[in-house]
């Protein structure tokens, strides 16, 4: 579905992003791990087009989405739900959703994934009429989520999706996105939470410095000592 190949990007005189390679197919979870500042937000800033590659191409269900607008890939079927958050504070629940649906004008179908969206988070659901700004940082969480979800993208990029969360939160933030992926979303996820991210993937790359340094399945990533010891903690 998403190929990533021989990709450099950064912001200005500062180059990131180093040549890199990744491919995520449909229907998997696929997480890129790391530590801080190693390139991860920035991967999924260039594949979602808010940054330009300075070389390479990334590719989209064959489709060379390199130089888009985000909008348009948008509308070819990637959401990102950025590092953050970022919901609409001032407006309900109900209405951050309905922005996510903007570019749509299938009302029908639109009404049927509100429905999905409140029946996979029911948290959201007892809260539709409360502003964003009043929920806990776990519903914002899956508010911003959602409200990626009502544009019914084929491919969702989660980026850290567990930051500043309790323990217990995370746990019920990782069900979600398994669920979401059971349902037919394809995702790629960023997460500084190695365990539970490789714990949660199908596969995973490792990345420092702006380059992918491992690339294998989730379960043999976890079993890696050299993941163990630089990002398990052990």
């Amino acid at each position: 579905m998403l190929r990533v190949e021989n990709v450099s990007a950064g912001y200005g005189n500062i180059n990131v992003l180093n040549q890199i390679n990744l491919n995520v197919n449909e229907g998997e979870i696929v997480t890129l791990i790391g530590s801080n500042g190693v390139g991860k937000s920035t991967t999924l800033r260039t594949i979602s087009g808010l940054l330009r590659p300075t070389e390479g191409r990334i590719l989209f269900c064959e489709g060379d989405i390199s130089q888009m607008t985000p909008h348009r890939i948008v509308d070819l079927g990637i959401s990102h739900v950025p590092e953050g958050r970022n919901v609409f504070p001032r407006l309900t629940v109900k209405e951050n959703l309905e922005i996510g649906a903007y570019i749509r004008r299938d009302r029908q179908e639109i009404r049927k994934d509100y429905t999905m969206v409140m029946e996979t988070f029911p948290q959201l659901a007892r809260r539709k009429r409360q502003t964003a700004g009043t929920l806990s940082g776990g519903e914002q969480q899956m508010l911003a989520m959602g409200r990626a979800l009502m544009s019914r993208p084929r491919l969702l990029l989660l980026d850290e999706p567990s930051m500043g969360l309790a323990p217990l939160v995370v746990l019920g933030i990782f069900e979600i996105i398994k669920e979401v992926n059971r349902q037919g979303t394809t995702i790629l996820l960023v997460e500084q939470n190695a365990q539970v991210a490789l714990q949660t993937a199908h596969r995973g790359y490792v990345m420092e410095t702006g380059r992918i340094i491992l690339a294998d399945s989730a379960g043999a990533l976890l079993a890696n000592d050299q993941v163990r010891k630089a990002y398990l903690g052990e």
